[in-house]
Order: structure tokens, then C-alpha cells, then sequence
């Protein structure tokens, strides 16, 4: 099976690079998921254990806590608590990954610094549109995740029979959870391989499903509840719906960061539903909403995204933010659904 993607002369370029330096950070966006996590950590094990270098997973702020049983998560670094180790960390950098984002933008807190240094970067990423300035680029946005691209990458060095457990775990949760547990942009043979190779590694799927997925909080279970009793907006016609969480309801459910994981995808269960869009108020900053968007079959909810909510991603999983009240937000939701109502209907 064909799992290549590097071209010859991009596989010297990486081998060159990883060669000549000493000194590697390897950075993902701000509020790292299981993709973001797992591909960094696997990448560190990797230059790790096959090209013996010592690299820094440096992320921008907190993740959820149901990600810390990862293999070596104890050493990641974060910007947000650490920002002068961090600042000192790119600065002297030869060397900085960037993995899980398409521009700097992405890393916010953390971007001065990561622009500002003068060491070489690599993009490994599966968005669309990079606009990084790099030495070297991989970008494929039709892969699931930068996980699988970090697979893929190491399969095609030829030394995936080196690597063990800690590099075979982080990849298959980043995998997993970029896909929804492969129910959206998995439907090609080669992800299914890509699986069947991480097993050999003796890791657990089942268990790895459960440390993400079944790691709620009692007070996690009775938002989920609430808010698809009391919040759940349905627009049977358009096959489409909405949900909102305020700044108050996560106060009062005592919410924790991690607590909505997934949850945008829980009306896609609803027979025919196309879109589901989850608007979530900031508890710490005003008129801040983020938006999260997934859909089924070719529904594009990146354009969605782009046109009405900053954002952008990938066709049946996309995010952005709007810049004001939770409930001027929902006005730009219903509004997005209606324009967007031909192909809805479809």
C-alpha cells in the first residue's frame, strides 16, 4: 500500500535539517486537542529514539486533563505558565516543528516570539492554506490528521519497525479523535492500515477510547444533559442545528476545560441532520464566542466558517470565534443556516 508523500529531494531536506541541529522545539496551536498532542509527542519520540535528539513539545496554554496520560506529557512545556522559558527555548532554537497549524497565528500568546526566531522551521500540517515561512513545508489537507502525516512521514524514513508504544500511542489518539473515532474523513483504505501497524505496537484502542471519551465528571454528564434538553436549537426543515453555552451555565456545572469535548457532534445523531454548531461563551474574556462546527457528507462547513465565523478547517469539521455577545452569536448562526439553506435541503 502506497503511504508515501514526501518527494525525494523534501525527505534530503529533512534529513539534513534534523542532522545539523541541536537545539529542536516542536510547537502546536493554542488549546492543543488530541491531534495537536499526540502528533508533537509522537514526533519527540521519533527524534528521540531513531536520530538520538532531545527535543522541547512547547505548547501555548493548558490542554484537557483527560490527555495527560500520554506518554511524556509531564515534560511539555506551557507558554502560558512558563512564557520566559519559552521565550528562551525558541530564541535559541536551530531547529522549531510546527505541527497541527498552518499559520503562527494559531500559537497566539506565543506568536511574537515564534516569528521573532531565528531558527529554521518545518510545517508538518494537515489545514488548508499554510502561510508560514519555512524551510520546509509538508502540508496534505486531505489526510485525517497531522498524526496520520506524522505516521506517514516516518513509515516513508523507513523506521517505523524502531518505534515503540510512546510513539504508537500519541499518533493513534491523535487519529482518533481528528476523525471523531473515524466516523468523518476516514473513508480511505490507507487510514485503516496505518491502524493496523500502530497495533502491532501492542497499544490498547479500546483503552485509549476510554481515557478520552469516558472521562467525564458527573457535573460534565449533567451539562451534556442540559444542554441538549434546554439549549438545543433544531431547524428540522434545514436539517440543521445550534447549541450555546454561556459563561454562567459553565459556573454553574462547574465546568472544567475538556468538559465540551465532542459535544458539538451529539445532534449529528439526530436522523438527517446535516450541521451541528456549538457556540461556547469565554468565562474569562467579554464579547469572545467560540464556534465549532461539524457536518456529514459534502456539507461544507470550513466555508460556513470562513464567510460568518473568522474561521476555517477542514469540510465536515471547522471552528472560529465571533467577537460579541453570546447572544448577538446565535443571531449569525441562524443567520448562516438560512443562507446556507440550499444545500441543506439537499
Amino acid at each position: 500500500m502506497q503511504l508515501n508523500i514526501l518527494q525525494e529531494q523534501e525527505v534530503a531536506v529533512l534529513r539534513d535539517l534534523i542532522a545539523a541541529s541541536s537545539s529542536i522545539v516542536i510547537v502546536c496551536h493554542k488549546s492543543p486537542d488530541g491531534d495537536a498532542l499526540g502528533s508533537s509527542l509522537g514526533w519527540a519520540e521519533y527524534l528521540r529514539v531513531v536520530h538520538g535528539k532531545e527535543s522541547v513539545v512547547l505548547v501555548p496554554d493548558a490542554f484537557p486533563d483527560y490527555y495527560l496520560w500520554l506518554p511524556n506529557t509531564e515534560k511539555i512545556v506551557r507558554y502560558d505558565k512558563h512564557s520566559e522559558k519559552g521565550d528562551l527555548l525558541l530564541k535559541t532554537a536551530d531547529l522549531i516543528f510546527c505541527l497541527d497549524f498552518n499559520e503562527s497565528s494559531r500559537t497566539e500568546g506565543m506568536q511574537s516570539s515564534l516569528d521573532a526566531s531565528a531558527a529554521r522551521k518545518v510545517m508538518i500540517d494537515h489545514h488548508l492554506n499554510p502561510q508560514m515561512d519555512t524551510a520546509l513545508t509538508i502540508s496534505r489537507p486531505e489526510l485525517s490528521s497531522t498524526s496520520e502525516l506524522v505516521f506517514r512521514i516516518v513509515w516513508q524514513l523507513g523506521d517505523f519497525e524502531a518505534m515503540k508504544k510512546h510513539f504508537a500511542v500519541p499518533i493513534y489518539c491523535g487519529m482518533m479523535t481528528d476523525t471523531g473515532s473515524f466516523t468523518y474523513n476516514s473513508s480511505y483504505p490507507e487510514i485503516y492500515f496505518i491502524v493496523g501497524q500502530l497495533l502491532t505496537k501492542r497499544i490498547n484502542k479500546d483503552l485509549i477510547y476510554r481515557k478520552v471519551y469516558n472521562n467525564f465528571s458527573p457535573w460534565a454528564v449533567r451539562l451534556r444533559g442540559y444542554l441538549m434538553c434546554h439549549k438545543l436549537h433544531v431547524f428540522e426543515e434545514l436539517h440543521a442545528a445550534y447549541f450555546s453555552l454561556s459563561a454562567k451555565e459553565m459556573r454553574d456545572f462547574h465546568f472544567i476545560r475538556g468538559d465540551a469535548e465532542g459535544l458539538v457532534n451529539e445532534p449529528l445523531r439526530i436522523k438527517g441532520l446535516k450541521l451541528s454548531i456549538s457556540l461556547r461563551e469565554d468565562d474569562r474574556k467579554d464579547n469572545l464566542i467560540w464556534v465549532s462546527l461539524r457536518s456529514v457528507d459534502d456539507f461544507p462547513c470550513n466555508k460556513m466558517a470562513e464567510e460568518f465565523f473568522n474561521g476555517g478547517g477542514h469540510l465536515n469539521a471547522s471552528g472560529g470565534r465571533l467577537f460579541c455577545s453570546l447572544e448577538e452569536a446565535e443571531k449569525i448562526v441562524v443567520k448562516a443556516i438560512h443562507v446556507y439553506a440550499e444545500k441543506l435541503k439537499r
